[in-house]
Parts: structure tokens; C-alpha cells; sequence
């Protein structure tokens, strides 16, 4: 049987979450047997998020393949089983080089090569391409509707209804019904809006997910039913909830599965999300809290870390703990000691994230050093195992100077150097060392300990790597080198045996996080700052406890 589609489309605004939303689909159809893949075309011109800075775009999530994806990928693949790779990420900038290597081979005969049919034929090739052995295709439209650079792609999923038909199609529109709190009412007259410009270009809506702060009545989806030309079951209040992963329950709740189940005529099973209720269950109900410091770059604002995020919620839920995470702008700690010590002292463990650039770099440093000293878990991820590699030269290993080239192009201990393979390599985009890598961890090590198992693999970004060169001088210190590529080459993971939890990978564990199945790395990392923060309760109750009883000991003014 041919693949199903479904095409979901945003309007009104942007940030709605139909990202979300595709991913929810995608799990409500999984959780009633069916299998599914999603896709991702992104209007913008850039061939691809790898060069684009985490301000304007958020994350860049990357594949096994070593594709650098817009982060909604990420979504669907912590909701879903879908195997990811370049070909679920499309952006115009792609298809048009594409279609101009193409034209420059003479692939079009001489033809004039246009949007219709070159372009939007380009967009449909890749649609089917990943609609292969599978029931059902959730392919999600970035934009909004009415930007201009998303209309070829609305017209080749036009194009797609009218090759394929109603019973293998269907169209979800995204919209937002505001409430007015100054006349306190829903509006839906952006919804009627938004349906309308869709309708401009040939796109009649099956399905309306209304974002909404509460459930709309029965009388409101019956007016957005008439005016939108769309059923009023069809009408979905996509209420505002305090978790993502509550997002696919509440779609469950108004019916969503069993209606595209009936628009495709597709027969399946009967939903088991028993999961998911767990999940959100454990949610709401923690035993507990553990509180994490995140020092980064990026921090004002967040969906530069969103994998990262979602992946230490994981770790918490393992454990049947709320998460409380504070973004530490890593610039801030580049003062005196004194402060430095205030603004880390109340965390049960700091973990130092990706990045790029020498911004930043000294705060890094410094808490990386208290971590170390005040025996703290700590986490480093890519850029935050370099930096550890750099504070332990320096401060344990007499390299006082040792950096980055990345950072210092002169230091006298380049610790961390540019990739070999990259040396003379100028251009920044896919020039990195991407994808999925195999690493052989060292018998007897906390990776050993964590994984449970010798030989791991998972995915990289990065352009710089460890030194080797300095391998002899830091591990006399005592850095422990507990993870490298198979022929030795890279150095994949470093901890420290004299310290609690101190470890650090080159590679992005939390791209393969999931809540169903949370990556043993921030399972062990949020394990062991719950420890600690209790340790330290404990410590503190025992204090009082002795000011109490012996108030002699407290000192007078």
C-alpha cells in the first residue's frame, strides 16, 4: 500500500508549535501500530541551519548521518521511532542548488527551468522519497501562510492532493484563536483569516488545531466550522499545556488520531499510550527536585539549547524528579573569585554546553574550576570537554597559557587545535566533523560504569578536537582519558577517578535523548547532583542541628 500524507501548515503567527504538532501526530499514530516518517521544509534561503547563528534559528539538531536539521527534528524524533537523515530536512536553499547543478549539467535539455513545474516537482521528489515503507508521511510546512517564500512549497502539497487524492491526503492548518482579555473573548477572526489565504492558493484545510489558552466551547468551533468550511469535529482546541510531552494526550483527548484514521481510510489498532501517561504523570508528581546550573553562550535564549533541555528532563523523569534549571550567562563569571562562588554555590551540578567562539570562554573556565575544586558533578558537552581539558592544564598542570587555537591562535599549548582533516579548510558550511561516530570506552571507567557496555556511538558537531600531543602531561595529573575513536585517532570522552561525578564528551548525547528512553549520560549526570544536593542538605540540617544545641559554637558579634 502507498503512503499517506499528511501536511501540516501554520498560520496567523509563527512559534505555534507545528512542530509539536507534527510530532504529536506522529506519536498517536505510532502508539495504534502504524509506522510513520516526518519531514521538515524550511522556507529560508540558507542551504542548511549549520551556519546560522542560535539567535535567529535556534538549535541545529543533527542526524546519524551527519546532517545539520532545523531543531523540530529533534521533536520528531523523541516522539517518534523515525530514523532521521538529510533527506527529512529540506530548505529552498537546498532544492534551488539543486535544481541549478542540474540546470549547469544539462539535466533540463535546454528547457526554461521554472518554480512550476522545476521547483515544485523538486519539493514533491523529496515528499516521496521519505513516504517510502511507510503507512504514513507527516510532512510540516515552516512559515506562516501568506509569507512569500513558503509558497512553492504550499503548491507543490496542492499539486499533491490533486495527483493523489482526498482518501491519501490531509491538510492541518495550525491557527491561533487569541483571547482578549480587554473584552474578554476569543477572537477567531485570525483562524477565518489564515484558512482564507490558504484557500487563496488552492489549500482547503481538513483539520484545524486551534492554539488557545482554554478549551473552546461547543458554540465557538461551530462558528470556525462554518466560516472555515471544515467539519466541526475537525475543529481541535489545542490548549496551552505546562509540558510538551502532555501535547499528544491532549490531541488524544479531542480525537485527533481517530480522525485521521477516518479522512485517510486507514484501519489501525487501538491506541496504547499507556507511556506517555506515565511520563506526564511522573510530571506533575515528583518526589523531588534536583536543581542544575547550565553555563553557556547562548542563554538568553533557550531554543539554542532545546535538545540539551528536554534531554536533562529525561534524566530527571528517570529518576522521578522536577528539574529546575538556571541559565548562567558564562560572560558573568569572568569576575573575582568571590563572585564566581556566589553565583554557583546553590546548584547540585553545572554542566557547560556547545558553542562556538572565544565569548564567554574565562567564565567557562572558572566554573569548571569550582565544579572541580568544590567537587560539584559536572557535565561538559563538546566545547565544555575542552574547556575542562584547558582548566585542568592550567591549573593542575602548570600550562598556564594553555587554550584553544580556536580562541588563541598563538598560545604555547594548544590543547585543543583544529580537526586535522580541516587544516587549509576555510568554509564553515558541513565543514565539521559531523554525524554519528563509533567510541571505545576504557574498562573500569564512570563512561563504563554509565553505558554498561565497551564500544557506544553518537553523533558530533565540532571543528576542534583534543591534543594528543598533551596526553602524557595531563593524565600524569590525573585526567583520565575513558573514551577514544576506534583507530585512537579523536578523544571522545575524559573524566576525573578523584572526583565525584566529573566527566566530559566530545560528542552530543542529547540528540539521541528521548523521555521514553533518556540517555544514560544525563540519567548518571542528574543521578549524581541529586545525590549531592541531599549530601549537602544533609550537612547543612546537621549544622543547625549543632547551632541548636550548642549555641557556645556560634560566633559572636
Amino acid at each position: 500500500m502507498s503512503a499517506k500524507y499528511i501536511f501540516v501548515t501554520g498560520g496567523v503567527v509563527s512559534s505555534l508549535g507545528k512542530g509539536l504538532a507534527a510530532a504529536s501526530i506522529g506519536c498517536l499514530l505510532e502508539s495504534r501500530g502504524l509506522k510513520v516518517n516526518l519531514m521538515k521544509f524550511d522556507p529560508y534561503l540558507n542551504v542548511d541551519p549549520g551556519t546560522m547563528s542560535p539567535f535567529q534559528h535556534g538549535e541545529v539538531f543533527v542526524t546519524d548521518d551527519g546532517a545539520e536539521t532545523d531543531l523540530d527534528l529533534g521533536h520528531y524524533e523523541r516522539f517518534t521511532h523515525a530514523k532521521l537523515s538529510r533527506d527529512n530536512n529540506w530548505t529552498t536553499g537546498r532544492i534551488y542548488e539543486q535544481i541549478i547543478a542540474k540546470e549547469r549539467r544539462g539535466d533540463y535539455l535546454g528547457k526554461t527551468v521554472q518554480v512550476i513545474p522545476h521547483v515544485t516537482n523538486e519539493i514533491k521528489t523529496a515528499m516521496k522519497k521519505v513516504a517510502q515503507d511507510v503507512d504514513v508521511a507527516i510532512v510540516e510546512i515552516g512559515g506562516t501562510v501568506g509569507d512569500i517564500e513558503s509558497l512553492p512549497f504550499l503548491e507543490a502539497i496542492r499539486q499533491m492532493r490533486q495527483e493523489l487524492g482526498r482518501e491519501n491526503t490531509l491538510f492541518v492548518h495550525v491557527t491561533l484563536v487569541p483571547f482578549i482579555a480587554a473584552a474578554q473573548e476569543l477572537k477567531t477572526k485570525p483562524t477565518q483569516h489564515s484558512v482564507k489565504e490558504l484557500l487563496s492558493i488552492g489549500i482547503q484545510p481538513d483539520m484545524l488545531l486551534c492554539r488557545t489558552d482554554r478549551f473552546l466551547a461547543k458554540e465557538m468551533k461551530s462558528k470556525i466550522a462554518l466560516f472555515c468550511n471544515v467539519e466541526e469535529g475537525a475543529v481541535i482546541t489545542a490548549k496551552d499545556v505546562a509540558s510538551i510531552y502532555e501535547v499528544p494526550l491532549v490531541l488524544s483527548q479531542e480525537s485527533v488520531d481517530t480522525l485521521v484514521l477516518k479522512y485517510l481510510h486507514l484501519q489501525a489498532d487501538e491506541h496504547d499510550l499507556k507511556q506517555w501517561e506515565d511520563i506526564v504523570h511522573r510530571i506533575y508528581n515528583p518526589k523531588d527536585e534536583v536543581n542544575i546550573g547550565i553555563v553557556g553562550k547562548y542563554v538568553e535564549y533557550e531554543d539554542s539549547y532545546k535538545s540539551l533541555k528536554e534531554a536533562l528532563v529525561h534524566g530527571a523523569l528517570a529518576h522521578n524528579l522536577k528539574l529546575q534549571v538556571n541559565w548562567i550567562e558564562a560572560e558573568g563569571l569572568e569576575q573575582d573569585e568571590a563572585s564566581r562562588d556566589a553565583q554557583l554555590g546553590d546548584y547540585d551540578g553545572i554542566l557547560v554546553p556547545g558553542g562556538f567562539g572565544k565569548r564567554g570562554i574565562e567564565g567557562m573556565l572558572q566554573a569548571i574550576r569550582y565544579a572541580r575544586e568544590k567537587k560539584v558533578p559536572y557535565f561538559g558537552i563538546c566545547l565544555g570537554m575542552q574547556t575542562a581539558c584547558i582548566e585542568f592544564a592550567r591549573n593542575l598542570c602548570g600550562l598556564a597559557d594553555a587554550n584553544s587555537s580556536e580562541f588563541d591562535p598563538a598560545t604555547p599549548h594548544r590543547v585543543i587545535y583544529k580537526l586535522r582533516e580541516l587544516r587549509g579548510v576555510e568554509e564553515l558550511g558541513g565543514t565539521m566533523r559531523l554525524g554519528a561516530w563509533t567510541c571505545k570506552i576504557e574498562p573500569g571507567t564512570l563512561a563504563h560504569k554509565v553505558y554498561g557496555k565497551l564500544e557506544i556511538s553518537e553523533r558530533h558537531r565540532h571543528r576542534y578536537e583534543f591534543n594528543r600531543e598533551y596526553e602524557g602531561t595531563l593524565t600524569a595529573a590525573g585526567l583520565r582519558i575513558s573514551g577514544s575513536t576506534p583507530d585512537g585517532t579523536y578523544v571522545e570522552m575524559i573524566e576525573l577517578p578523584d572526583h565525584p561525578y566529573f566527566i566530559g564528551c566530545q560528542f552530543h548525547p542529547e540528540f539521541k535523548s528521548k523521555p521514553l528512553e533518556p540517555h544514560p549520560l544525563f540519567k548518571s549526570f542528574v543521578g549524581a547532583a541529586y545525590e549531592y544536593g541531599q549530601r549537602r542538605k544533609a550537612a547543612r540540617h546537621a549544622e543547625e542541628v549543632e547551632m541548636f544545641l550548642r549555641p557556645e559554637k556560634v560566633a559572636r558579634p
